[in-house]
């Protein structure tokens, strides 16, 4: 693989994971919310891995030439942010986290975060694109490796760079916020309309050139 086109993936890449989305959402919400955070991380990540797969597979872009498809993908990944988001809503006034109040969470709440964070990034459109759209530009023909292997090296440093970014979101969420009840209950008001906004967005793009038509 050639190093400088790895490097200024890493950079890019990075930077992606670094702007707030519903990624950052989600993860600052588990941080807040859970006794462990990572299951959130691991289910956001798992969704990319899932991103990877289908890329190396050649599938992401074959679904990327079929608008159809694509948009029921978006319609369906609007619908679940949707219904994320206004879950966190509906929670926001009580949202801190004390050691004593984590503890007493059930087991079985760890696998529904995890399948959460997984539906959080696997079913959302923008994913699939950003591995369709960046990821080859990156990719050297000339390069000792195959493509697919190239391809899906830099896919799972994605998902790398995107665990370490949000371990760190949900770590400072924790700190910070809580001994703070009411940046807490703000912060996570914040995170569910983000959710809804992006939701809504999603749906918009599928909806607008409909009517329009």
């Amino acid at each position: 693989m050639n190093a400088q086109l790895f490097f200024a993936f890493v950079l890019v890449a990075g930077a992606l994971a670094c702007t707030p989305g519903v990624d950052w959402a989600y993860s600052i919400t588990a941080g807040l919310r859970q006794r462990s955070f990572v299951p959130a991380v691991a289910g956001l990540c798992g969704g990319y891995v899932l991103h990877t797969l289908l890329m190396v597979a050649g599938l992401a872009a074959l679904l990327a030439g079929m608008p159809g498809v694509l948009g029921w993908l978006t319609v369906a990944g609007a619908g679940y942010l949707l219904w994320l988001g206004v879950s966190t809503l509906r929670s926001w006034r009580g949202a801190s986290f004390t050691p004593a109040a984590a503890l007493g969470k059930p087991a079985g709440n760890q696998l529904r975060t995890f399948l959460q964070g997984m539906g959080t990034s696997g079913i959302n459109p923008k994913g699939l694109l950003f591995y369709v759209a960046l990821v080859p530009q990156f990719v050297s023909p000339e390069a000792p490796l195959p493509v697919p292997v190239q391809s899906g090296l830099l896919g799972l440093t994605f998902v790398l760079l995107a665990a370490i970014v949000y371990t760190c979101v949900a770590l400072l969420a924790r700190k910070l916020l809580q001994s703070r009840p009411g940046a807490a209950r703000k912060v996570t008001l914040a995170s569910g309309i983000i959710m809804v906004a992006l939701g809504l967005v999603l749906l918009a793009e599928q909806l607008i050139p409909l009517f329009a038509s």
